[in-house]
């Protein structure tokens, strides 16, 4: 124990300590937007690692001290590399309170190294509990005061990390890693991140998803909306920071959310760009010269760097009655508070709309780029023009009980898939015995039955996972977009089978059904109202030319599928062998395989 405070106290005296920094990215813009700073001990130390580090520093009560270390090289060495972005830098809340703290140490050392404190986030790490959540406020109130901004590092896994997040309304909160690490294949994780999204969204919070490390879980992140992202899969933390991520790494989600096929370029204007070293009393001159213009891009070597609007230019120029006299002779770029929101061309307007709204900013425009090259500009205004007429076109097919697509909006999104080479699942979902329901509960109940399915079906498969559509009476469409699809169906089912004894009496429960007229007239038992399923999986999907060859399958699927009593489902796989077929189906939690040749 002793060698282990030596060597500390040796590392502290001698601050043989070496910021890393590891990107965090903006989804939305692809881009790099800040850094958090990390520390590392001496290489051939016991104490190279954050962990052993600080978890010394703490049995030695010398957490303060490292922390006040730390920050000094930190910022010392983000002076050094000029980094533009914004550095996070890591506090616990026992140093946050430190009168030290308070009295502005940091501001000085920002001071002494040129660094604006708009742009240092003080990340507040909770690795013990807070005692006094007025005292935090307080403190947090202060140094907002003077500029710095707010996160908290590892929401879920501190020790009062909601009330935290409620107390301090910071600008930005970061998922732990472990609601982030397989989150494509745990539906738990996935919709706790989802609630996190929907909170924050509501607070005017920016969610930083921490620990991604592969494709898969960049993708569902970025399909549930979230704004920020970091880890492995980005770029480990370096002692000289990584300046651009690798663009193919920011694969654009190959779901087409709703039934929108319309692309970015769709609403693009182009606007001739200045240059953001054009003095400002030029870009005056400009606005002075036309009055249609509007928006001003700011654009060098191709790429965009600000958007300037004319009326809120003009208000800051002329808010002070010196402004041509001081702001004249400078850069335009002066002006710029904040990067543009950018988006490629190929980007489909729902998905824009929705990391617009994800934002939470007030921007009225954003660029719209080709290869990260300015193409032009896009509108608030102009992006809801569109949705609005896309969600008119789709309205006149919904389905006047349920309000989901119809046939029509289904069938283009089919051939929209078909045509993008985007694999998906197909399902046809249709009910049992449904008609001696309705003859003797009334078509009421029957109308109940139908909107439970939907509201299932809707609860299973959200936006980012698949798309549902009611093509009439009892029969339901499902294109499933992930690869859960199957697990999905049998959740469906059993949610469905449970669901079902609330729409009948106690007495029709008991015998398990309803004893009325057939067809023909005659008395017959008809058994409690079931789920029918066909399903086509991505391999047969994917050898369709269009929905309609999709549709004969899955129609050949539920009647097979209604051969098997209860809730069941059969699965239309088409093999090598052009002339085989393999069909499944699932009933009483049990998958048979069987074979049929056509």
């Amino acid at each position: 124990m002793s060698n282990l405070h030596n060597e500390l106290t040796k590392i502290l005296n001698g601050k043989q300590l070496t910021p890393h920094f590891q990107p965090i990215v903006s989804l939305s813009q692809k881009k790099i937007m800040g850094y958090e700073a990390l520390i590392r001990g001496p290489s051939n130390s016991p104490l190279h690692s954050p962990f052993n580090l600080f978890d010394t520093a703490e049995r030695f009560n010398l957490s303060t001290k490292l922390e006040y270390i730390c920050r000094e090289l930190t910022i010392k060495r983000y002076a050094e590399l000029t980094i533009k972005e914004k550095l996070f830098i890591n506090v616990s809340p026992s140093v946050l309170l430190q009168p030290d703290f308070k009295k502005g140490e940091t501001l000085k050392l920002l001071d002494q190294f040129g660094v604006d404190p708009r742009s240092v986030v003080i990340e507040v790490t909770e690795h013990q509990p807070i005692d006094d959540f007025q005292l935090m406020l307080e403190a947090v109130t202060h140094y907002r005061k003077m500029g710095f901004e707010i996160a908290i590092d590892d929401l879920g896994a501190g020790y009062s990390g909601l009330r935290l997040w409620s107390e301090l309304q910071p600008e930005y909160v970061k998922i732990d890693m472990h609601f982030i690490q397989g989150i494509h294949n745990d539906p738990i994780k996935l919709n706790f991140v989802r609630s996190i999204q929907k909170i924050a969204r509501s607070l005017n919070c920016n969610v930083i998803a921490e620990g991604i490390e592969t494709e898969d879980e960049y993708k569902a992140v970025e399909q549930l909306g979230i704004t920020h992202a970091q880890g492995y899969y980005f770029s480990r933390p370096t002692a000289i920071p990584l300046e651009k991520v690798d663009k193919s790494l920011f694969i654009v989600s190959s779901q087409p959310t709703q039934f929108n096929a319309i692309k970015a370029i769709h609403i693009a204007k182009f606007i001739t760009p200045v240059s953001s070293e054009t003095p400002i009393s030029e870009v005056m001159n400009l606005f002075h010269s036309d009055g249609d213009l509007i928006i001003l891009p700011l654009v060098d070597n191709n790429e965009a760097s600000g958007i300037i609007f004319r009326d809120h230019f003009l208000f800051k120029l002329f808010s002070n009655r010196y402004g041509i006299e001081l702001y004249g002779k400078k850069p335009i770029k002066s002006f710029i508070e904040k990067m543009p929101l950018s988006f490629d061309q190929n980007t489909p307007i729902e998905l824009v709309s929705k990391q617009l709204t994800s934002t939470m900013r007030n921007d009225q425009a954003f660029i719209i780029t080709n290869d990260d090259e300015y193409i032009g500009i896009g509108t608030i205004l102009n992006l809801l023009e569109e949705i609005t007429r896309q969600q008119i076109h789709n309205a006149k097919h919904a389905n006047p009980l349920t309000l989901l697509p119809g046939s029509v909006p289904i069938n283009e999104q089919v051939n929209r898939l078909l045509a993008a080479n985007i694999p998906f699942s197909f399902g046809y979902f249709d009910l049992d015995h449904f008609k001696p329901f309705n003859d003797v509960y009334s078509y009421s109940a029957g109308d109940d039955i139908i909107k439970a399915v939907a509201d299932i079906l809707t609860h299973y498969i959200p936006a980012e996972s698949g798309v549902v559509g009611h093509i009439g009476g009892d029969d339901f469409i499902v294109i499933f977009l992930g690869n859960d699809w199957l697990k999905c169906c049998e959740n469906i089912l059993n949610a469905f089978e449970k669901a079902v004894p609330n729409y009948y009496k106690d007495e029709d429960t008991k015998t398990g059904g309803i004893y009325t007229e057939n067809r023909a007239g005659e008395k017959c038992f008809f058994p409690m109202i079931s789920l029918s399923v066909g399903l086509v999986d991505p391999d047969s999907t994917s050898q369709c030319q269009s929905h309609v060859d999709i549709a004969d399958l899955a129609s050949e699927a539920k009647k097979q599928a209604k051969k098997i009593e209860g809730n069941s489902f059969f699965i239309h796989h088409r093999i090598a062998t052009k002339n085989q077929k393999n069909l499944y189906h699932f009933t009483n939690q049990a998958v048979v395989k069987l074979h049929a040749v056509n």
